[in-house]
């Protein structure tokens, strides 16, 4: 119904005439400049005037009935174009009273009617016209348009993320989005214009003083020359100038009204009049108090009493209606929210587990960075993580959750933190319009910047600005830009705390996607073999140690291999380590295919080997605290002499102490890996950098 309605407006004979409004405008323009140019007839002059006066007058009822500033965007234009047209009548009336002694019938009505035909009341009339334009209502409207885009601009990135936010939380679709984005794009154009729009009304303003001025002038030379005594000129030109003065600057001070209408109007579902209305009369007392102070002055000796009478018993009587108005409001308000709370009631349980919900991972910004976080800006942290979340997949094997973004004005500026399951992991600082250049140890010379260390690793680093970014690149610098800062520190983050990050859901999901490829496997792991978390702990482990879990076929056969002799979930991840022997492997290979490897006296590891003692939960290690000490301080120097090889250094040990060994060292050398001779695979050549002896 509604198509056809458009459609038959469309092929209307008016909707004809809306569809051609470029056509119109055009030659609108046009005519401003030939009206400039060409002197035209009075008939014309007033013809145009009138329509001067007419449209301004429309502009204004409809900006009183606009319920928000983007109803009339196209204010802007719309000022510029009238104040032009105003303009060019100026000029037109102008050289028509000057050459003819006569502007037309509109403006003589304006000088003799309107003003009784006296100059100095004309004068006078004008002058307060113009005062009031110019220093009352165009100075407000020009500072409230500066202060709104200002503010309007301030605001864009909170309403952005405000946005993407609901977004991510699923509370808005995809279209509903990009209609608020494009709406607060509108606002932000339109206030940006307004701003340099109000310019044009206070320098009409300026152009009309001058204008008078120069007509006043120029008749009484041109009455002068035409043989009129200088008091006779005065009174005709005058009268004629102010005639013309008024004709033009009321419908300036009409529109200077509109745009501070538009401008101070705040976006609301009613109208100015409705709104006005139900805000000045929503306190009954206020008009108690008005209509008490007003027969006051009724019993004042001197002053005049109907007045003030008439208008206390109106405001009296405004007073008992509105008292039995809002008492039947409230009666209503109250129905509607016992409605609403029996309606709601059996949700409310709902809305309070909602607040229990935590992100199982999280990124807080400070207020400087929230540019970088922009979805619409390519190569920004939201598409980075993206990308971030697709290689974890590939690399790891891992789904990696949803990673929600926020801005917390409670950080410092360039600050960012790093949350897994609501608790704070990582902090780093990153400047946004600057370089990291991250010492790679073969620098020539040093570069002017700001002292720092890359968050990721810990590497002694410099800000240094985009001017200083060549040099330090020339240098031997290593140059990363604030985004890559920040994805790779999550990065590391992910690695490290893998096991933590990885649940139930995300198991289930992995068994589920390989149950379409390997069937076979997953049926026979069934739930009453070895249940959801028994498999859980065992991918923990891996991760624990960035063991990749992409081959989930070998772990689960793996897992149903040996699961029928121990239940132990520790013993089941060495045998998984062992079947993924290849991919450990290629992870600590060099490019010649050696592992360096650091390893423990035999006789060390005899030792080791009886401290494990078995226990009700499982295998302990429980070595003497001295020699573990001892054990864990000669590690560190085996491993620090080890590290000018160019190899990643790796602890090998056997298969029965080497989880044992790892939960002694994590702690001290959380970054050396420790494997099994079992976990090496055939073909790998091992290169010995070390033996750690007591």
């Amino acid at each position: 119904m509604t198509t056809d309605t458009g459609n038959s407006m469309t092929k209307s004979p008016f909707g004809k005439l809306l569809s051609k409004g470029e056509i119109a405008l055009i030659i609108g323009v046009i005519g401003i400049f030939v009206v400039l140019i060409i002197p035209i007839p009075p008939f014309l002059l007033d013809l145009f005037i009138t329509a001067n006066i007419s449209v301004t007058l429309l502009l204004l009822l409809v900006t009183l009935h606009a319920k928000g500033p983007l109803d009339l965007s196209t204010f802007p234009s719309i000022l510029l174009f009238l104040t032009l047209f105003r303009l060019s009548l100026n000029v037109a009336s102008t050289r028509q009273i000057l050459l003819q002694g006569y502007g037309g019938e509109v403006i003589a009505a304006f000088g003799d009617f309107v003003v009784g035909g006296n100059v100095v009341i004309g004068m006078v009339v004008f002058l307060i016209i113009i005062v009031i334009q110019f220093i009352v209502i165009t100075k407000g409207a020009t500072r409230i348009s500066e202060v709104a885009a200002r503010f309007t601009l301030d605001a864009m990135p909170g309403k952005q993320m405000s946005i993407d936010a609901d977004l991510n939380a699923g509370l808005i679709t995809e279209e509903q989005a990009r209609k608020r984005r494009e709406l607060i794009s509108k606002e932000a154009e339109f206030h940006g214009a307004m701003d340099g729009a109000s310019k044009f009304v206070s320098g009409d303003a300026i152009a009309g003083i001058v204008i008078v001025l120069i007509n006043i002038v120029g008749g009484i030379i041109m009455g002068m020359r035409q043989g009129m005594p200088v008091s006779e000129a005065l009174q005709h030109y005058t009268i004629l100038t102010v005639g013309d003065g008024l004709v033009s600057q009321i419908p300036s001070f009409i529109i200077a009204t509109a745009s501070a209408v538009i401008i101070t109007k705040t976006s609301s579902s009613e109208n100015l009049g409705k709104d006005m209305s139900g805000q000045m009369f929503s306190q009954p007392n206020a008009v108690a108090f008005a209509a008490g102070i007003l027969a006051v002055f009724c019993i004042i000796p001197g002053l005049p009493k109907l007045p003030f009478m008439s208008f206390a018993i109106f405001f009296g009587i405004l007073f008992i209606l509105l008292r039995k108005s809002g008492k039947k409001m409230a009666i209503e308000e109250t129905m509607e929210k016992d409605v609403k709370k029996n309606m709601q009631e059996p949700h409310s349980e709902e809305g309070v587990e909602k607040l229990l919900h935590i992100d199982r991972m999280g990124i807080e910004v400070g207020y400087k960075l929230v540019p970088l976080v922009d979805p619409h800006k390519n190569g920004g942290i939201l598409e980075r993580i993206n990308a971030l979340r697709r290689h974890m997949a590939r690399d790891m094997g891992m789904i990696v959750p949803p990673i929600r973004v926020r801005d917390n004005l409670q950080l410092g500026a360039n600050q960012y933190v790093i949350k897994i399951r609501g608790q704070d992991i990582a902090k780093g600082e990153i400047m946004p319009d600057c370089y990291l250049a991250i010492d790679s140890g073969v620098t020539t010379k040093t570069v002017e910047g700001v002292k720092t260390f890359d968050p990721a690793y810990g590497l002694p680093a410099l800000w240094v600005t985009g001017l200083v970014k060549e040099e330090a690149e020339a240098s031997g610098y290593t140059i990363v830009d604030p985004v890559s800062v920040m994805i790779t520190h999550l990065t590391e983050i992910i690695k490290n705390h893998a096991y933590e990050i990885l649940c139930r859901e995300d198991v289930q999901k992995l068994i589920e996607n390989l149950k379409k490829e390997s069937p076979a496997v997953v049926e026979e792991l069934s739930p009453s073999v070895m249940p959801l978390g028994s498999v859980q702990e065992v991918l923990k482990n891996l991760l624990k140690e960035q063991v990749p879990i992409r081959d989930m076929a070998t772990i689960l056969e793996t897992i149903a291999d040996y699961v029928s002799t121990t239940k132990d979930t520790e013993i089941i991840t060495e045998y998984v380590r062992q079947r993924l022997s290849r991919t450990i492997c290629q992870r600590y290979q060099n490019g010649d295919g050696k592992i360096g490897i650091v390893s423990l006296d035999p006789q060390l590891e005899q030792t080791i080997a009886n401290s494990i003692h078995k226990t009700e939960r499982g295998n302990l290690l429980a070595l003497e605290p001295n020699m573990a000490q001892k054990l864990i301080d000669k590690l560190v120097e085996v491993v620090k002499g080890s590290l000018s090889s160019g190899y990643e250094v790796v602890l090998l040990t056997s298969s029965n102490v080497r989880s044992h060994i790892r939960h002694l060292i994590e702690n001290a050398l959380p970054q050396v890996p420790v494997l099994s001779y079992k976990e090496i695979s055939s073909g790998v050549k091992i290169d010995s950098l070390g033996i750690v002896k007591l």
